[in-house]
């Protein structure tokens, strides 16, 4: 094991994965709690923000942090696993400080941005922020856009060429009060190579200012996907802080189930208004779904599974479910389908799943090894019942159809448990509020004495 580096720089801390002394990963980091302190003492860094299975962020002292090792943090195996609360008196490093404005001392008043902060330890073990990582104003991270207005295409984060500079913690200042219109560039490629669900638990811990510059900063697509996986009060609220043209735009790169249940969400007003502003193809089948109860198998459907036509082959298929972009569940099968291959489609003639295609040569048609033995279900039939359909047969998916016979869609197992678990699954976490490895009044303690201390 190598020894702990003299200074640590916090952006490159997220997101790597946290250690007990047994070499078990517990979770990883999220955040660094700092605490600020009148001039020109540097802030004090009390802990950080770890997130342990399944997405609980929980508090870790940097007293009990061992090891900064490339690529991981080490701790000496203790920690409350209660669910972690920012104090008033405490501030977020990666999500609160990082694209602040601040000026340079002796340069008169120079703007500079901040995109990194560096922590030492000082002679008395305690971890302080001493050096700040600052670009130059004008010459930081940005969005390029491609035109404006209606349509327009974000093309995502680049780089502008200019000077950056690490300069020590009381070289400037500005960095102690709240800005208004904070970028969040250097916050999101910090957690660039976070998935969806991750980035949003992220997002959900930040406050609504903090929410509203990540979402502002995002490319359409990412912020689609941080959306599907967020509760339903922070996709409103983020959502209603949008350019009404571009939540349109968002609202077209997300998955048609999810964004009905957005919309479903909203006032009818601003609902038709941004039904409206969508492209027709992409507008029509949300206002199908939007004309079912939300308990049923339209309600809960997605209307973009995989539809192939009986002359394809196993081959065709296969390319087909190959896609990255693809839900896993989506991905478990075909539809086979007679013309339009788009739903509502021609006549469904079957299903064929993906381990039934990979047992048959490449040439053969799909009409030939598609299963017609199981009935697909009616849009109307309520939750209990597709639940049921996909536990009795094993399946991860299930094709709803219309009095007609024209596929609809599918309800994926995913979409089953959105419904089936509690309205806040996604923020309750765990309720284990326990330590490990010690007593967690002992635990509780110490924390206490660290965050509440007056330095």
């Amino acid at each position: 094991m190598t020894a702990t580096p003299s200074r640590v720089f916090v952006a490159r801390l997220a997101g790597i994965a946290v250690f007990d002394p047994s070499g078990d990963q517990i979770g990883r980091v999220r955040d660094v709690v700092v605490m600020m302190r009148p001039a020109p003492r540097a802030p004090r860094v009390l802990g950080l923000v770890v997130e342990v299975p399944p997405h609980r962020l929980v508090f870790l002292p940097i007293t009990r942090v061992t090891h900064f090792d490339a690529g991981a943090v080490i701790f000496d195996g203790r920690i409350n696993m209660r669910r972690f609360e920012k104090r008033g008196s405490e501030t977020l490093a990666l999500g609160e400080m990082l694209d602040r404005e601040a000026e340079l001392a002796d340069s008169g008043g120079e703007r500079v941005v901040v995109f990194d902060l560096g922590m030492e330890q000082s002679r008395t073990r305690d971890w302080l922020i001493t050096k700040v990582a600052v670009r130059r104003a004008g010459a930081g991270l940005g969005h390029r856009w491609a035109g404006g207005g209606r349509g327009t295409a974000r093309l995502g984060l680049r780089r502008r060429h200019g000077e950056t500079l690490v300069v020590d913690w009381g070289a400037i200042s500005g960095l102690r009060m709240v800005e208004e219109g904070q970028g969040a560039a250097s916050l999101i490629a910090a957690f660039e190579r976070m998935r969806a669900p991750d980035l949003a638990n992220v997002v959900h811990e930040l406050s609504a200012k903090r929410r509203a510059e990540v979402a502002a900063a995002l490319d359409d697509q990412r912020l689609a996907d941080v959306l599907e996986e967020l509760p339903e009060d922070d996709q409103v609220e983020i959502l209603g802080k949008l350019d009404v043209d571009r939540a349109a735009d968002v609202l077209e790169e997300m998955g048609p189930d999810d964004a009905a249940d957005l919309l479903g969400e909203l006032p009818s007003e601003q609902r038709e208004r941004l039904l409206a502003l969508m492209q027709p193809e992409d507008a029509a089948p949300l206002r199908r779904l939007l004309s079912y109860a939300d308990d049923t198998a339209g309600g809960m459907m997605t209307t973009e599974p995989v539809i192939v036509s009986p002359d394809a082959t196993v081959a065709e298929a296969l390319a087909q479910i190959r896609s990255p972009d693809l839900n896993p569940a989506l991905a478990a099968q075909v539809y086979v389908c007679r013309p339009p291959n788009e739903t509502p489609t021609g006549r469904y003639l079957g299903t064929v799943h993906f381990q039934r295609l990979l047992r048959e040569p490449p040439p053969t048609l799909v009409s030939a090894i598609c299963d017609t033995e199981l009935d697909p279900l009616r849009p109307e039939l309520p939750l209990e019942t597709v639940s049921s359909y996909l536990a009795t047969y094993n399946l991860v998916s299930v094709p709803i159809v219309d009095e007609n016979g024209r596929l609809l869609g599918a309800v994926t197992v995913d979409d089953v448990l959105d419904h089936l678990l509690p309205d806040d699954w996604r923020e309750s976490g765990m309720d284990d509020d326990s330590g490990t490895g010690v007593d967690a009044e002992e635990v509780d303690a110490e924390e206490e004495a660290l965050r509440g201390k007056e330095w």
